[in-house]
């Protein structure tokens, strides 16, 4: 028998190509269903205005789910954005409201209260090895009485001085929303185009290889933390700019449903594997789903409930998708 020839690299690529659009094109069709029962369910769901509405009011969500795709990737993972946003966005409050900072320095603040908290989380897991679950469940809490102490538990009131950045529209389109589609494409161009990306999935695959082969996956990791740190920062200042207020409050749960967005776009919850992309499209679904159960009159138990179904739905789905896509390599 005539051995088969070892796949080249023009066919392997052309693989992983096909993989990517298959992958793309089933959260679409997800995507698609869903809005075609709720259109079907609910009246004027599917029109211009209900699209845009939606678009308006991701662009938070999208980016913390942009950096949870990042962190998930290195196998590791954040459970304190909902409560930096919360300290970012307080810090930014209380420049404006009552230091009376313009809005550039205030923005700048709360930046730079992100990237605090970034570092912390990856220098403390990277220095003494700890699992990021347990370090950034200390930074939930930590950040979360942050919050509280900064605005002595009161929402500070900014008002239009801040609502300049969720105000602005170009074709109907917040700038927060464009905002957050640039960095999408930007991450997804630094996912699978980049050096660091490339880094980024080895380190997720096996960490232990990576170091044998050369490589030091501690600034990888620390870069990670960083990166995820200012962009819930920028979540932050959006989420402050649309309501024109800084709630201590602000980002409760927030972490769980980040992830839901990522594991409902495919990333793999052990490392090694993701997409922003498909993040950006996991984003969508859950809020065409938040959006058409509220359209049709859900209590808020039953939206938790159908969201929770799904997310589990995801996660089985995934679990098969590894077992034949390892299956095919073998």
């Amino acid at each position: 028998m005539k051995p088969s020839d070892p796949p080249t690299p023009s066919s392997s690529r052309a693989a992983e190509w096909r993989q990517v659009l298959a992958e793309y094109l089933g959260l679409t069709v997800a995507l698609a269903i869903l809005m075609a029962v709720f259109s079907l369910s609910a009246q004027h769901f599917f029109s211009a205005i209900t699209l845009r509405t939606i678009a308006n009011q991701i662009p938070s969500a999208l980016l913390v789910a942009t950096a949870m795709t990042f962190v998930l990737v290195i196998g590791e993972i954040d459970l304190s954005v909902g409560s930096v946003l919360a300290l970012s966005g307080a810090v930014m409050g209380v420049a404006m409201a009552q230091w009376h900072w313009p809005l550039w320095a205030s923005l700048i603040a709360a930046l730079a209260t992100g990237l605090v908290c970034g570092a912390f989380n990856g220098l403390v897991s990277i220095r003494w090895r700890l699992p990021s679950f347990i370090v950034t469940l200390g930074m939930l809490e930590m950040a979360r009485g942050g919050a509280h102490a900064v605005t002595r538990s009161q929402t500070q009131y900014i008002g239009s001085a801040v609502g300049a950045i969720a105000d602005t529209d170009i074709l109907g389109f917040s700038l927060p929303f464009l905002v957050a589609v640039i960095i999408v494409v930007v991450g997804q161009l630094v996912l699978s185009r980049t050096v660091f990306g490339r880094h980024m999935v080895a380190v997720g695959t096996n960490q232990e290889a990576v170091r044998l082969s050369g490589i030091d996956p501690r600034p990888v990791k620390l870069a990670v933390f960083l990166i995820t740190g200012m962009l819930v920062a920028l979540a932050a200042a959006i989420d402050t700019s649309r309501f024109q207020s800084a709630n201590p409050n602000a980002g409760l749960g927030f972490e769980l449903q980040a992830i839901a967005a990522v594991v409902i776009g495919g990333t793999s919850l052990m490392g090694g594997r993701g997409s922003v992309v498909s993040t950006f499209l996991g984003v969508l679904i859950i809020a065409v789903l938040n959006s058409g159960l509220a359209s049709v009159g859900a209590k808020d138990e039953m939206k938790r409930l159908v969201t929770g179904l799904v997310i589990v739905a995801a996660v089985i789905v995934d679990h098969y998708r590894h077992r034949l896509t390892k299956a095919r390599t073998v």
